[in-house]
């Protein structure tokens, strides 16, 4: 019995220690998709200042 319960939690922690992975991995693209609008709208800016 104190097999299975040392088991669950160990389950219990690479879970969750998988799901704090998962939201550093979205954090992440969150920014790196921020930094193309940001080049995006940099580009549109000088294209538009020197035509």
């Amino acid at each position: 019995t104190q097999l299975l319960i040392a088991q669950k939690e160990e389950a219990r922690i690479q879970l969750q220690a998988e799901e704090y992975d998962l939201m550093a991995a979205a954090a992440d693209l969150d920014e790196i998709e921020e930094v193309n609008a940001n080049c995006i709208l940099m580009a549109n800016l000088q294209q538009a200042s020197s035509s």
